[in-house]
């Protein structure tokens, strides 16, 4: 069940529909991307990848559950896909989202890809 709501909420963020997305966060709801970037609102998060990235979709491997009593863990692993600022194609980057679940909501999301090194990286001739 867990999994099935991080999917949905992933699908929501990429299709930028931030109030369908919302419905899956806990009140407190922080997420952390690479290099310590902290967030706590999903505008935060729209505004801050404009600077980074035109689209980014993520092609889904797996997911692991795990509970104890109330808590929920839930890692997702895959690829994500999408355009950079200069139009160029980003394939096949790898990443990893930790969801931490309070009472059937999203609290916390960790993230960690290597997009920030592709990006940085000069296109290939």
């Amino acid at each position: 069940m867990s999994a099935d709501k991080v999917r949905e909420y992933l699908r929501a963020m990429e299709e930028r529909d931030l109030e369908r997305a919302r419905m899956f966060l806990a009140p407190d709801f922080v997420m952390t991307f690479p290099g310590g970037v902290t967030m706590t609102s999903l505008d935060e998060l729209v505004e801050w990848s404009k600077g980074r990235y035109r689209l980014i979709t993520k092609t889904f491997e797996d997911f692991d559950v795990f509970k104890e009593g109330e808590e929920t863990v839930v890692y997702s692993t895959g690829m994500l896909n999408g355009e950079a600022l200069d139009g160029s194609a980003i394939n096949e980057v790898r990443y990893i989202d930790r969801f931490f679940f309070r009472d059937g909501l999203i609290v916390d999301q960790q993230v960690w890809n290597d997009l920030a090194d592709v990006l940085q990286q000069p296109l290939a001739t």
